[in-house]
């Protein structure tokens, strides 16, 4: 059995539907479906989940709602047209939205619940497209799938029981498709994963089911050892461990949500990148192990809006808890931080530009020197890290010196190295200005001919 997931590209117009059919029939393996909602059908478009979270925010409001759920109706009723199919499926679907819109209270779920429309609806029509095209199809809905969630609005995350409760699909004979994006809380409540949340629906419907393989359908042909609108025609990368895909995820690289494989990382089962548009091209495999690994650096991961947070204190080692105290700041102004690096007398702490305005920069400053008594401290912002990533890297000889020659050939300054806290991959922070320029550098330097 085949666990297989197509993404907002792979679904955004009739066209693209009749590929993702094509693709289900050309193999007879590929028995459970994940979907995401309709992506953007050129560079101009709006996504589906845009369009659902506008609506949200109007209904929440309390200000007319209609010409924003008409464009959202409209979304799928080019779809439908498209596909030829009749109108029962487009009622049903719009009926739904407007069940949601009358039947919610006012709070944090309305806006999850009006966002899961859009991979509901795409559910729904596939479903109902394969059954018209002869197949045995069925809709399925995560709650009857099995997918039990934590009830937290918009950053769900599943639960134990739900590997037992999704295992029973397998004694199903129909291609079942499942809306991607959310879950059921226990006490029945809808509620969604962080956004891209599709990609961890179908990691976590692979691993219930126990499949063979999980093929995730995009729009790329494989995954690039660097973002391709920064070199031009990077290489590709025909195999990746987990790990390597987590750092790529997290640092940058859009192919993959950063969470989405932890759960297919637990039950080992490999996962396939592929592309939509050319489904034969052999994608990238994701596997636990490769047997190959000698420490070669597979990919660069780069991604801007940060800033460092820089505190100096004299003895600042010696005295006990003072990591512990700062970082308990951050947690009491809700501000999670990406990396940590320090020495004897000073602390670096990475967040993310978004997680701190200038309210709460003031604010921690203000505490910071208060509470910790420092020397000094000061934020600096439009910073970009950029990770070289490849297992067993750190036990390969000359990596750090071919990248600290690569930035310099450049001149690009290196505000910030951290390595050793990750046998996985190599991080350097520079100013957002030089980002560009670095990666090409790297890629001249690790990748080519």
């Amino acid at each position: 059995m085949k666990v297989v997931k197509f993404g907002g590209s792979s679904v955004a117009s009739a066209s693209q539907m009749k590929k993702v059919a094509s693709i289900i029939h050309s193999d007879a393996e590929r028995k459970v479906i994940v979907v995401s909602a309709p992506g953007k059908r050129d560079a101009n478009d709006i996504k589906t989940t845009d369009l659902l979270i506008d609506l949200a925010e109007k209904v929440i409001d309390g200000s007319d709602y209609n010409q924003a759920l008409s464009r959202v109706v409209q979304r799928f009723e080019d779809i439908v047209v498209g596909l030829e199919m009749d109108n029962d499926v487009l009622e049903q679907l719009k009926e739904n939205i407007i069940n949601v819109i009358e039947s919610h209270q006012i709070d944090a779920w309305t806006m999850d619940a009006l966002k899961a429309c859009g991979e509901d609806g795409t559910a729904l029509i596939l479903a109902e497209y394969l059954k018209q095209s002869g197949s045995e199809a069925a809709y399925v809905n995560p709650k009857e799938a099995g997918i039990v969630v934590s009830d937290e609005p918009g950053k769900a995350q599943v639960l134990p029981e739900s590997m037992e409760r999704l295992y029973q699909l397998r004694n199903r004979n129909e291609i079942l498709v499942i809306p991607g994006f959310f879950g059921f809380s226990e006490e029945g409540r809808l509620v969604t994963f962080s956004r891209g949340g599709s990609d961890i629906t179908g990691s976590i419907v692979a691993a219930g089911v126990e499949a063979e393989l999980y093929e995730n359908f995009t729009d790329v042909d494989s995954v690039y050892c660097v973002n391709p609108t920064i070199v031009n025609q990077p290489k590709n990368i025909n195999v990746l461990t987990y790990k390597e895909m987590r750092e790529l995820s997290y640092a940058g690289f859009s192919v993959f949500h950063d969470e989405a494989l932890i759960p297919a990382f637990k039950k080992r089962i490999p996962v396939c990148i592929k592309n939509t548009n050319n489904p034969d091209a052999p994608g990238t495999m994701i596997v636990a192990e490769r047997p190959d690994q000698q420490g070669e650096v597979v990919g660069i991961a780069s991604d801007d809006g940060f800033l460092t947070l820089f505190v100096s204190k004299y003895l600042m080692n010696r005295e006990l808890g003072f990591g512990r105290r700062l970082l308990q700041i951050l947690e009491d102004e809700h501000i999670s931080f990406e990396h940590a690096p320090s020495g004897i007398d000073d602390m670096s702490v990475i967040i993310r530009e978004s997680q701190m305005n200038e309210h709460k920069e003031r604010k921690v400053v203000a505490r910071i020197e208060n509470e910790l008594e420092v020397d000094m401290v000061s934020i600096e912002r439009n910073m970009a890290m950029i990770m070289l990533v490849g297992e067993g890297m750190n036990r390969t000889i000359g990596i750090s010196g071919k990248a600290t020659k690569a930035f310099n050939d450049v001149d690009v300054n290196i505000e910030m190295i951290n390595q050793g806290s990750s046998e996985v991959s190599m991080m350097f922070g520079i100013k957002a200005g030089g980002l560009d320029r670095a990666v090409q550098s790297l890629y001249k330097a690790f990748f080519a001919i």
